[in-house]
């Protein structure tokens, strides 16, 4: 079976070169453009949209249909649900911010920092002992954190990890906090992978 060669969108969002949460803030805005049942194309070239369209869509009850893999564009097709399909978008309700994070951190409390953004964002910086897993990923690999401790997720603006967050909430973890303004704002040490 073939896939077919052009998809036909109703409107095309150019989000190349823009980083998280950009692709996704500028997808949210945009798609209020669209009546119910039309396909939005986004185009963006940070790897890690695919994984924050995705969620959002689950989130807001909008329907993602597929990407398709360009050289280093992704093109995302999302059709706009119907009045009746879509959700309010709820934001994760437990957080806390960087400097909360970093004062447990510097008293050595036994918690799991998860870092979901791409591998190359945590390779360049990233808090020390943190664990990566991107948003992507997480799913297949929640086997790797265990579910009794306290776990902050962490990426670069509190986007990414505000989905995590619900994810892992889904999957039965207590204690979970979504850390933000995330790595945009971290003043805490850091190191690198590369």
């Amino acid at each position: 079976m073939s896939t077919p060669s052009v998809i036909k969108a109703d409107l095309t969002l150019d989000c190349k070169g823009l980083a998280c949460p950009m692709p996704i803030v500028k997808t949210k805005k945009t798609i209020e453009q669209l009546s119910s049942g039309q396909v939005m194309e986004v185009q963006a070239t940070d790897k890690g949209s695919l994984a924050d369209i995705q969620g959002w869509a689950k989130n807001t009850g909008h329907h993602y249909l597929g990407t398709i893999h360009e050289g280093d564009v992704l093109k995302h097709f999302l059709r706009k649900a119907s009045p009746s399909d879509a959700k309010e978008e709820i934001k994760f309700p437990h957080t806390l911010t960087n400097a909360e994070l970093e004062q447990k951190l510097d008293a050595g409390e036994p918690i799991i920092v998860l870092d979901v953004r791409e591998p190359a964002e945590f390779a360049f910086n990233h808090i020390p002992g943190s664990l990566s897993i991107p948003l992507g990923d997480l799913e297949e690999r929640l086997a790797e954190l265990q579910a009794d401790r306290a776990v902050h997720v962490v990426c670069r603006t509190g986007t990414r990890s505000d989905l995590a967050c619900q994810l892992l909430a889904d999957k039965g973890f207590k204690q979970v906090q979504n850390v933000v303004p995330g790595m945009s704002a971290w003043n805490g040490a850091t190191e690198q992978s590369i």
